[in-house]
């Protein structure tokens, strides 16, 4: 992204906005779960909207349930510890709000459909929202087990992170949004809810039991050190699956595009996974510093929200950048500030100096968050501006008065739309682009 063309008022540039008209949604789904059963649970969820919901509304709207509960998690359990007195409602009220949120993140783009307002506007705006609430929900399953402010919450906020962006980068690479037959966003929400239901009953306090002391598991305490708790097992296996399943699945999936494109795969997993893993690395180095006052100081969410408006920042760019057909982005703004704090909070390790004091570095953790929300929501409703004149729509309302402007031809659209039912039951479509597995409008 070019700060001067944004300053000039040029982004987007009126050739990215052309190559909207290029643009197809490409996805698929391979979750039973979702073929069988939450499949009609989203039909019936689309009847309770009335027709003249905006779709980005929805999904905006699916957003501020996840930040409510942000906002009580720093109310009750600014600790994120179990031996915080928090009341057992909120827990629920975590499932609540985190089943309704995937709920408008599944019906927005319906809604899109039965009200002719599908637009590439939607991808960016839903996987917009998307990419900011893997903060949100890191926040809240830390609370909901307990882990505290400490490496393991660190662990599972990378987790999340870095998962969301992979999926990101391959959809950059490959046109297509792929979930397996066991996914995050399907069976990934649906055990996080049990987990956040779990926590309502019992409080979270029981994630942090030995696992010898509960008798339901105390089968495979064998296997584990003593004293292990459900907390580190629940954060481990995640990113023990994470790099099994997910990782390995989307890199071949990257690798077999280079190949297919010509392009130098190398070069390819250099530049477009470097940077977040160079965000991470910086993230656990910067947190885990004996010189850091993030954990002693308990200002976690402070930093993973601040972080979590970077790696937003990141994903977008990716996203906008897919839709525009745009050059994968540098992402060096994001990951600069993470890297260069890193190297200050360690600076003793290293030199034997101090070049942070403990207050400043709790005052550049605020400064990153301001500067990183401030430069998010000017870039956000640069490009949120540009695709509305381009394409003749509004992105909270429905215009009535004047016909909505589609990117391709309505004959095209009306297909577009059937691969998108024949997705939502499941089957193996082949439209005519042969780069799409699904070719469908969102």
């Amino acid at each position: 992204m070019n700060i001067k063309s944004m300053a000039r008022g040029e982004f987007p540039s009126q050739e990215q906005l052309e190559n909207l008209k290029y643009y197809k949604y490409a996805a698929v789904d391979k979750s039973f779960i979702t073929k069988y059963i939450l499949v009609h649970y989203w039909n019936w969820a689309i009847t309770l909207f009335p027709m003249w919901i905006a779709p980005n509304l929805i999904t905006l709207i699916g957003l501020f349930f996840m930040i409510f509960n942000v906002i009580l998690v720093a109310i009750y359990v600014p600790s994120l510890s179990a031996s915080e007195d928090a009341p057992n409602w909120i827990y629920f009220s975590f499932a609540a709000g985190l089943w309704l949120y995937s709920t408008f993140d599944n019906v927005d783009g319906k809604q899109a459909r039965r009200t002719g307002t599908s637009s590439p506007l939607g991808e960016l705006f839903d996987h917009g929202c998307d990419a900011l609430n893997t903060t949100y929900i890191s926040l809240l399953h830390a609370a909901a087990i307990g882990s505290g402010h400490t490496p393991l919450t660190v662990v599972l906020f990378a987790v999340t992170m870095a998962g969301f962006y992979l999926s990101t980068a391959e959809e950059y690479y490959t046109g297509v949004l792929y979930l397996g037959y066991v996914n995050g966003p399907t069976e990934g929400i649906i055990l996080t809810c049990i987990a956040f239901i779990i926590s309502g009953f019992y409080g979270a306090g029981i994630w942090q039991l030995p696992l010898e002391d509960i008798s339901l598991v105390s089968w495979i305490t064998p296997l584990l050190n003593p004293g292990t708790t459900g907390a580190q097992v629940f954060v481990w296996m995640t990113t023990i699956l994470f790099f099994l399943t997910h990782c390995p699945v989307v890199l071949y999936t990257m690798y077999s595009a280079c190949k297919e494109k010509s392009l130098n795969w190398i070069h390819v997993f250099y530049t477009s996974l470097g940077p977040i893993v160079l965000f991470c690395l910086a993230e656990y180095a910067w947190l885990t510093s004996p010189d850091s006052i993030i954990f002693k100081g308990q200002h976690l969410i402070l930093f993973n929200l601040m972080a979590g408006t970077l790696f937003g920042l990141m994903a977008s760019n990716i996203i906008f950048s897919h839709l525009t057909k745009s050059p994968f982005p540098s992402l060096a703004g994001s990951v600069a500030p993470m890297v260069i704090m890193s190297l200050l909070v360690n600076a003793p390790s290293f030199i034997n100096m101090r070049l942070i004091s403990a207050d400043w570095e709790y005052y550049m953790v605020w400064t990153l968050f301001v500067s990183a929300v401030s430069y998010y929501a000017v870039w956000a409703s640069l490009v949120i501006n540009g695709f509305c004149r381009y394409l003749g729509i509004r992105c909270l309302v429905i215009r009535r008065n004047k016909p909505v402007s589609r990117t391709m031809p309505s004959e095209e659209i009306a297909e577009d739309d059937s691969l998108l039912e024949a997705q939502e039951e499941g089957e193996v479509v082949s439209p005519k682009d042969d780069n799409m597995a699904y070719s469908t409008f969102h």
